[in-house]
């Protein structure tokens, strides 16, 4: 088997596997009350990055950014980079680049970049913590979203304040061993259709 192939495969493999834990994870728990329709849509770009460096990444960032804010039939990017920032703690240090990538581009209020990352841990929770899982997602990812469809989307929710709440009790409640394997089956539902 060529490079090609190989690579096609594995952006196969990488896309998959997030394809199955935004259904399974994130629409099936509910977890965004947003991302069914436009998954239904086909309006979610799943764009897989092969950059190996924080400044390639920022390079095809801002390509994604550019693209999304020009196509209409985009209403959402998750930019999957599995080769770089590994470390959540490196990946947290990066938002703040992508927020000025931004500002530099003059797309702040217009896009937001949401985080998901394997090792995802909010401030103040031990890293096995059930409530992680809520933006622990099979790679890291920086997930771009238009601001006005997303406060559109907001406005028209009930309560939608409580989504957060809601979602770290609901994940809770199933607990850390669940959502390990609801993630963990991502991965092996990927493998198995090969």
């Amino acid at each position: 088997m060529d490079d090609i192939n190989r690579s096609v495969m594995e952006v196969e493999r990488i896309t998959g596997a997030t394809r199955c834990w935004v259904e399974t994870v994130v629409i099936g728990l509910n977890l965004c009350p947003f991302a069914k329709r436009e998954m239904v849509n086909n309006s979610v770009r799943f764009s897989v990055t092969t950059a190996d460096s924080e400044q390639q990444l920022l390079v095809d960032l801002q390509d994604e950014m550019e693209l999304l804010s020009g196509d209409d039939a985009v209403e959402t990017t998750l930019l999957i980079h599995p080769r770089v920032l590994q470390s959540f703690s490196d990946y947290n240090e990066f938002l703040s680049v992508a927020e000025d990538l931004l500002r530099k581009l003059d797309l702040e209020g217009i896009l937001q970049v949401a985080s998901f990352h394997p090792s995802y841990q909010f401030s103040g929770t031990e890293p096995g913590d059930a409530q992680n899982y809520t933006n622990r997602s099979p790679y890291p990812m920086l997930h771009l979203l238009r601001e006005e469809s997303l406060e559109q989307a907001i406005a028209n929710h009930p309560d939608s304040r409580l989504i957060p709440i809601r979602n770290v009790a609901h994940v809770r409640n199933l607990g850390g061993a669940r959502m390990r394997s609801l993630l963990q089956a991502c991965f092996q539902h990927e493998d198995a259709r090969r």
